[in-house]
């Protein structure tokens, strides 16, 4: 791991949890954009 000195700045046990919380908050948000902009996956999520 190439990066590993990041953790010498920050803590893992800061640093994973924001780095975590970062991706499930941008995974959201892609997913709420993409059901509220198109009408063809919120019609696939339903089974149509």
């Amino acid at each position: 791991m190439n990066q590993g000195r990041i953790w010498c700045v920050v803590k893992p046990t800061v640093g994973l949890p924001l780095f975590l919380g970062s991706v499930a908050v941008i995974a959201l948000l892609v997913h709420y954009f993409v059901l509220s902009n198109t009408s063809w996956f919120a019609a696939y999520w339903q089974g149509g």
